[in-house]
């Protein structure tokens, strides 16, 4: 029983790890969304992907996740008209990271959910070997 106890919240503290580097880098998407280039020529944040991966891990058994890599968006930056901004190109317009804060906030939603739900079995884990040590103790 020891074992699967411990594969449980080998399992589960995988997907903390995992969630906890997601929400890192969703952070840093929403801390740079405004941000800019100094100059025209300079292109400004560009928003971040974290890529997941699922790995066997032999001394547990099975498989776990993790935060394999971290890829850039590909999509166009937004374009503002700014005529007087530094990093305006010769027609007025600045160049805005491709990070959309309601695209975040979602992806940090679910990134906070699939965390708790690790969280909530690591705790349903302990309660249950504690309540297993105290019918051993009797």
């Amino acid at each position: 029983m020891v074992d699967r106890v411990s594969e449980t919240l080998q399992i589960s503290a995988a997907g903390l790890r995992a969630q906890s580097s997601r929400m890192r880098v969703i952070a840093e998407n929403v801390a740079n969304a405004d941000s800019t280039a100094r100059t025209p020529d300079e292109n400004p944040y560009q928003r971040q992907i974290p890529v997941f991966q699922s790995e066997f891990d032999r001394q547990v058994g099975t498989e776990l996740v993790r935060m394999n890599d971290v890829t850039l968006d590909e999509s166009d930056f937004r374009m503002v008209y700014e005529p007087g901004h530094p990093a305006a190109d010769g027609e007025g317009y600045v160049k805005y990271p491709n990070v959309s804060s309601l695209v975040e906030l979602m992806d940090m939603r679910d990134a906070q959910r699939s965390y708790e739900a690790n969280l909530t079995m690591v705790e349903g884990t302990r309660r249950m070997l504690e309540r297993t040590l105290d019918l051993l103790r009797r």
